[in-house]
């Protein structure tokens, strides 16, 4: 059987590189332009990177004899953690909602990472969390095993295992899908049906290897399970929860991409885009100012539940929305009953 921590982690890519071209630079084949400015690698190893479809200017794939401009924004990006043995502890906030010497659980806030990658290689979650085993002098005995993750712009609760014997009884919990784990999404639309499930197959889209997409070919990708049930109704923007069945990256976004709603303000999916056809006035301006308020893809992981690894006994735990979240659905919820009141 694969091995479930595996099978959790193997669709990441991580940043391994980032550059912005200046703006006095020449036109100059990409694969020269990076010997230049990455110390100790060979100019087949960027062919190479290329080849894989590795090298990225803004959200596309490169090949090696493209001619880099000014201003360009490359990446390079790999699909193992880089500098994974350089991790160092830092002292950083940390919502630590339960802890006992198997599991702890976070509230993870918005616009962190939980691991580093995708150019973030300090001050994530696990360079805390180091931080928060050796000021309690547990870093001898414990070390934190991220079994499952949150993007960086999702925020909510997240498990954490103290040592090997846990991380593989959450991993495979995960991996058997026995998890509880609920998410809060806001998303564009008014959604048809008031519950539902999405069973689609997910893999990495290959025209954007930064997006995972639905892929309708027999046999490709991985199946991906979400269950929704509708929460409130605003008009144009809907709030949902949404149970996962299967935990693949970027599952829920996906997902909802897919059937027509997007999560709010989610930039990589389409959610940044304004829907249009509203009977609001002054609509276009009413959305950008939520956008400021909520400036990351309206999505929390509220609900998590799982078998404890040493007592073996089931454990839930349940966290409020964040405030950026909380203030756009209350603007929302305001805007559509003073609308609603004065089209009657």
């Amino acid at each position: 059987m694969e091995d479930p921590k595996e099978e959790n982690q193997k669709d990441d890519l991580y940043e391994h590189f980032s550059f912005t071209v200046d703006k006095g630079q020449n036109p100059l084949r990409i694969d020269k332009f990076l010997m230049h400015r990455i110390e100790n690698i060979s100019r087949n190893k960027i062919q190479q990177a290329a080849k894989n479809n590795s090298i990225y200017v803004g959200d596309e794939t490169v090949k090696s004899n493209y001619r880099v401009k000014p201003y360009d924004k490359i990446q390079i990006l790999f699909t193992y953690p880089p500098y994974e043995n350089l991790l160092l502890p830092e002292e950083l906030p940390i919502d630590i909602v339960y802890e006992d010497e198997a599991v702890l659980v976070v509230n993870k806030t918005p616009n962190v990472v939980v691991h580093p990658g995708h150019g973030n290689y300090s001050k994530t979650l696990l360079n805390g969390l180091l931080y928060h085993f050796q000021k309690q002098e547990l870093s001898e005995q414990y070390a934190p095993n991220l079994v499952h993750r949150i993007d960086k712009d999702t925020s909510g609760l997240l498990v954490v295992a103290k040592t090997e014997q846990a991380a593989y009884h959450l991993s495979s919990q995960f991996f058997h899908k026995k998890c509880e784990r609920i998410y809060y999404a806001l998303v564009w639309g008014d959604v048809k049906e008031e519950e539902g499930t999405i069973d689609k197959n997910i893999g990495r889209n290959p025209k954007n290897r930064l997006q995972m997409t639905v892929l309708s070919e027999e046999g490709k990708g991985k199946r991906a399970i979400t269950h929704y049930k509708v929460l409130e109704r605003f008009h144009y923007v809907t709030l949902i929860s949404c149970k996962l069945e299967t935990g693949r990256t970027h599952q829920i976004r996906t997902h909802l991409k897919y059937i027509g709603h997007p999560i709010f303000n989610d930039k990589r999916y389409g959610g940044d885009s304004i829907l249009k056809g509203t009977m609001f006035n002054k609509y276009k301006q009413y959305v950008e100012n939520c956008f400021t308020i909520l400036p990351r893809q309206a999505l929390h992981a509220k609900t998590l539940g799982f078998v404890h690894p040493t007592t073996k006994k089931e454990v839930h735990f349940d966290s409020e929305l964040p405030t950026d979240m909380k203030n756009v659905i209350e603007k929302w919820r305001r805007y559509t009953q003073h609308n609603t009141k004065s089209n009657d």
